[in-house]
């Protein structure tokens, strides 16, 4: 059962907030994965969204890979990170009706050097949403 606080290591924060800053007119996305409730370990996955300024898609293909990549080096996955390079970083309606993973974060990015929250994390559950503390450490 999960709390309603995330691990994540410093470094992964910022990979996350770079990855976002790299193409800010495109949201990044990818899987993120740990060990005991611990995030460690970024995964960034090609948008593979017919319109990648507006939505995020991992190919079922790439999906596979990054998830027997994990399993390879004995890890978890723990969250699935994405940007949204305008707007505010909370679930769109579109984030939440394909919210396929229940009991994993959602993670969402924003590449505003002024964000006053640059990552925060959400547990998506039948249309219902629960912010979530990023604790880094």
């Amino acid at each position: 059962m999960l709390s309603d606080a995330i691990r994540v290591r410093r470094e992964i924060v910022a990979a996350m907030r770079e990855e976002a800053a790299r193409d800010p007119q495109r949201e990044c996305c990818g899987l993120l994965a740990g060990h005991d409730g611990t995030i460690s370990a970024i995964f960034p996955a090609r948008n593979a969204h017919a319109n990648p300024a507006t939505g995020y898609e991992i190919a079922p293909q790439e999906l596979f890979e990054l998830m027997r990549e994990m399993r390879a080096q004995g890890l978890q996955l723990l969250g699935i990170y994405h940007s949204h390079p305008r707007g505010e970083n909370r679930p769109s309606f579109t984030d939440i009706e394909q919210a396929f993973y229940p009991d994993t974060p959602y993670f969402i990015v924003s590449p505003l050097a002024d964000a006053p929250h640059p990552i925060r994390a959400f547990l998506i559950r039948d249309g219902e949403v629960t912010e979530m503390t990023v604790e880094i450490v």
